[in-house]
């Protein structure tokens, strides 16, 4: 072997070990990604979670809201339904007294 072909094996020799170098960096770089991404893919899937349960926790206040301003509204009812009541028994009062009174008038003239 001459010393051209000696120096072009040692060259070729020192390619193929950076070659080989790159590719173990590459590789671990690779798996460092992969890594990564189960990582970022496991957080969205936690997100996603939290979200939905927000937004389940978010409708059910809603509903609790809705409900607790019926159960107002019920109680204003029942006040408006009460003062109606007493007016019309005031109402009758009225009437039957009136009408006492010209009874008792018819019967003395």
């Amino acid at each position: 072997m001459t010393t051209e072909e000696r120096q072009s094996m040692k060259n070729f020799e020192a390619k193929v070990r950076q070659a080989i170098a790159q590719f173990r960096v590459l590789k671990q770089e690779n798996a460092d990604l992969y890594a990564e991404l189960e990582n970022r893919d496991e957080e969205i899937r936690k997100l996603k979670a939290s979200l939905a349960q927000s937004q389940n926790d978010y409708n059910n206040l809603k509903l609790a809201k809705m409900i607790e301003v019926s159960d107002a509204d019920i109680k204003e009812s029942k006040m408006k339904i009460s003062r109606l009541v007493r007016e019309i028994n005031k109402c009758i009062n009225i009437l039957s007294t009136s009408s006492e009174e010209e009874q008792g008038s018819d019967i003395e003239g």
